[in-house]
C-alpha cells in the first residue's frame, strides 16, 4: 500500500509558501515567496502568481513523501526485529 501512494507523488520541493507584502501596514503589493532548507542551506525564491498553486501542490507531496518514507522505515524496522526473533527461536 505504502509503494502504490508512492508512486502516486508527483513532483516534490521542500518548504513553506507565503505571501508577504511591498506594504505590510496597507497590506499592498502583494507577493508570494517559499523558503526551504535543502543540503543545509536556507534559501528563499520568489514565486509568480499563476505557479503559486503548482507549488502548493509540490510542497503537499513533499509532506505526504516524508510521512510515508517514515511509515516505511518504521515498518522496516519492525519487520526485521521479528524476523530475527523468530528465526532465533
Amino acid at each position: 500500500m505504502i509503494k502504490a501512494q508512492l508512486r502516486e507523488i508527483g513532483v516534490v520541493r521542500p518548504g513553506s509558501l507565503t505571501r508577504q507584502y511591498k506594504d505590510p501596514k496597507k497590506r499592498t503589493g502583494a507577493y508570494y515567496q517559499v523558503s526551504y532548507t535543502h543540503r543545509m542551506k536556507s534559501k528563499t525564491a520568489y514565486v509568480r502568481a499563476h505557479f503559486v498553486k503548482e507549488v502548493r501542490q509540490q510542497i503537499r507531496d513533499y509532506n505526504k513523501l516524508k510521512k510515508l518514507m517514515a511509515r516505511w522505515v518504521a515498518l522496516g524496522i519492525e519487520y526485521s526485529q521479528l524476523s530475527m526473533r523468530l528465526r532465533s527461536r
